[in-house]
């Protein structure tokens, strides 16, 4: 993803102890604040540890502003891209709210800080990475976060309907089955595009059409399935 806010934080040592990991995460913060107006949005970042999202021989970058490889040709976002969907979807506590793109579970996990862990549902396409992230949520206190093996293209009907649903992924339009499975006055966020992304806000209007916001140029990885 674009990193827009820059970032002047290479990282500390290689094998970075505790102290140098909150102290970092503490600069990610300050730097996120200048950009972000939302309290509980930097919050909900300050409280979810970056790094135990990031493979050990990364984690000495894990608060730097800036997407990491997290294997199987996925990344993790940048922390001011978690910070901005979060902001423009304005979550509040107990929304139910769908997640498409699981990845390592860290934007799910800043989900559930606000939120509530049992009111995040996401679906990942990887069978790999949804275990490793079901065990890494488990393992810092988001073991309520739902997480299930699947195509992103037809979300989780299960648990419908939802209050807002956003797509970590880039695809070519809001796919028909999550649109559904959104309440009406519900939000849905997605970088949408193949060549050129844009990052869209829409929300679903009582006769199920969408009503729609752009954010600008971003980049992501493109779902897959």
């Amino acid at each position: 993803m674009i990193d827009r806010f820059g970032s002047d934080d290479a990282g500390t040592a290689s094998d970075p102890t505790d102290d140098d990991l909150a102290a970092a995460r503490e600069r990610m913060i300050d730097r996120l604040s200048s950009r972000i107006d939302d309290e509980g949005v930097l919050e909900a970042l300050a409280a979810v540890p970056r790094h135990a999202f990031v493979p050990e021989g990364r984690r000495e970058s894990a608060y730097v502003d800036r997407p990491l490889p997290i294997g199987d040709g996925q990344t993790i976002s940048a922390p001011h891209m978690v910070a901005i969907m979060a902001d423009v979807l304005d979550l509040e506590a107990g929304e139910d709210v769908l997640e498409i793109g699981t990845g390592c579970g860290y934007h799910a996990a800043v989900t559930a800080e606000i939120v509530g862990a049992k009111h995040v549902y996401s679906v990942e396409y990887s069978t790999e990475l949804a275990e490793r992230a079901r065990g890494t949520l488990a393992e810092i206190g988001y073991g309520k976060v739902s997480v299930r093996v699947g195509d992103g293209r037809e979300g989780w009907s299960e648990h419908a309907p939802y209050d807002a649903a956003y797509l970590t992924c880039a695809a070519s339009e809001f796919p028909a089955a999550v649109r559904k499975q959104v309440r009406p006055g519900g939000r849905l966020l997605a970088p949408i595009g193949t060549a050129f992304q844009t990052l869209i806000e829409a929300r679903k209007r009582e006769d199920g059409s969408l009503e729609r916001e752009d954010h600008g140029g971003v980049q992501f990885v493109r779902m897959r399935g």
